[in-house]
């Protein structure tokens, strides 16, 4: 399954060709189930956010999700992103593909020393997190962890949070993009944030990671390795099974 709207219509080459030449935007990713979305506004306040930093202009909450529910069709069950595109005027596409679980076992992440250009933006142009997740599947691990001048920000494509010796969550204090999962999950499950050096990550329980397919824990970083604590790495899961999800229409 794989269906493309652009505008609420099917893509063209006009629509695709300028914007994929200036590769300027942004995005939001979600998982659909029976037609409703975990912090369906939070999404949507983050388009409408980038799209006034990037383009000067709002993004209207409502058009979104009727673009979606328009692109989705019949399908109840998807990956759903919203890509908003173009250099000088933005064009809004809806892409959706299969629905997307977690992965089934903790992961290993390698540390590469890379920040994000506008980091607070889910913007497009990838590359540089796409290059160093390659990279650190080549040499074994499961994703990159991106460090900052040995401050850990965040992986290539989720949050990482940390388990304290008490089973307390400590967020990374350092410029990364707030995401969804992780917004959700701060609400339900207290937490601090504190500046977590490379060289010291192996003081901590655990770690976990958090993106728009849900919660997933962390066995290595590098050569520091947890033991995953299913019964910690629950409570987590739970807070953000707990969130209630908001129909798309």
């Amino acid at each position: 399954m794989l269906r493309i709207e652009i505008d609420g219509g099917p893509p063209t080459v006009d629509h695709f060709v300028p914007g994929l030449l200036a590769n300027y935007g942004h995005f939001t990713a979600m998982q659909v189930r029976d037609r409703r979305v975990k912090g369906l506004d939070l999404h949507l306040r983050r388009l409408d956010r980038a799209n006034r930093e990037l383009y000067g202009e709002p993004l209207d909450g409502e058009h979104v999700r009727g673009l979606v529910a328009h692109a989705l069709g019949d399908v109840r069950d998807a990956a759903v992103r919203v890509v908003v595109f173009g250099f000088d005027e933005p064009t809004v596409m809806v892409v959706v593909r299969p629905p997307t679980a977690p992965p089934p076992t903790p992961q290993s992440l390698m540390s590469v020393a890379y920040a994000r250009p506008l980091p607070h933006v889910k913007h497009l142009g990838g590359f540089g997190q796409l290059h160093h997740g390659k990279r650190a599947e080549q040499a074994g691990f499961d994703d990159a962890l991106l460090v900052d001048d040995g401050v850990v920000v965040e992986g290539a494509i989720a949050n990482i949070g940390f388990f304290d010796h008490d089973g307390g969550v400590v967020w990374p204090e350092a410029d990364w993009l707030h995401g969804i999962t992780m917004q959700l999950v701060e609400q339900r499950l207290p937490g601090r944030r504190e500046v977590v050096r490379l060289a010291d990550v192996g003081r901590y329980r655990g770690a976990f990671l958090t993106n728009s397919i849900g919660v997933c824990g962390v066995s290595r970083v590098d050569d520091v390795e947890y033991a995953v604590d299913d019964a910690v790495l629950a409570r987590v899961r739970a807070a953000y099974d707990e969130v209630p999800a908001d129909p798309i229409g």
